[in-house]
């Protein structure tokens, strides 16, 4: 299963599914799901180009129906759903489960109508935004000249009691910039989720991690916000987008690798 659609049209998309499989629909209950057939096992491979292939192809999928049916609640790769009734066909399996799941999936289509999964990322250069504290700040700045007049040994306390106060002001500085940027980023959006920051870029540290839900003329907006931020002396912004909303459906509506029965 690649998403679910809303309407309830019986569609062939063609042969644009994993490993060339038919791509189809079946409706059900003001919905309809986006299809392949396949056995009932989880695709696995242990040659990283075919996993990486399907993933895309999955992706691809998802953009086809998106282009067909505006709004799509994307599933994750390798979504499978079988009956617990081997008497029941695929295809009824799939109407079962769009009946039971009916209500929740109703409402996360009003949730995502009309709006896109943004990613945005901003980094800090420590080496320049350290530079620029020891250059701006008068008790550091003062330090540092007072460290040219000493003997080696005071020089040397005194150069690691700048160190300190630089990361300690690059600290506060990070914990101001998080609350601004967050709150300069969200009037654009209709919902956030903060992912995990612990990834670096070579000499840069990532600062915030967002996955952003944003309606689809708010875009624009978004972005002159981001190139304004980043014209901050030692920052850096990546925005990427748009993807379908994996983000922000609630729960999956199958566990992910698992054959649901």
């Amino acid at each position: 299963m690649y998403g679910v659609a809303e309407g309830e049209k019986v569609l062939s998309l063609g042969p644009i599914g994993l490993d060339g499989k038919e791509v189809f629909t079946i409706p059900g209950e003001g919905l309809c799901a986006i299809v392949h057939g396949c056995p009932a096992t989880p695709y696995q491979s242990t040659d990283e180009n075919t996993v990486i292939q399907w993933v895309r192809t999955h992706q691809s999928v998802l953009d086809e129906a998106q282009k067909k049916f505006g709004t799509v609640i994307p599933m994750s790769f390798d979504t499978i759903l079988q009956s617990k009734n081997e008497a029941v066909s695929p295809d009824q399996a799939v109407r079962d489960w769009l009946k039971e799941e009916a209500g929740r999936l109703l409402s996360l289509m009003e949730r995502i109508r009309g709006r896109d999964e943004y990613g945005v990322q901003i980094f800090y250069t420590p080496r320049v935004i350290a530079s620029r504290i020891a250059e701006t700040n008068p008790e550091i700045r003062q330090t540092r000249e007072e460290m040219t007049m000493r003997s080696p040994g005071v020089a040397y306390l005194l150069r690691q009691k700048v160190e300190k106060a630089v990361r300690a002001e690059m600290e506060r500085r990070a914990n101001d910039w998080f609350k601004d940027y967050y709150a300069r980023i969200k009037r654009h959006c209709a919902d956030i989720v903060v992912e995990k920051t612990g990834r670096t870029e070579g000499s840069k540290i990532m600062l915030l991690n967002l996955s952003c839900l944003v309606t689809r003329d708010m875009v624009k907006d978004l972005g002159a916000e981001l190139e304004d931020i980043s014209n901050t002396e030692g920052l850096t912004v990546h925005f990427s987008g748009p993807w379908p909303p994996y983000s922000f459906v609630a729960r999956p509506a199958i566990p992910v690798g698992e054959v649901v029965r």
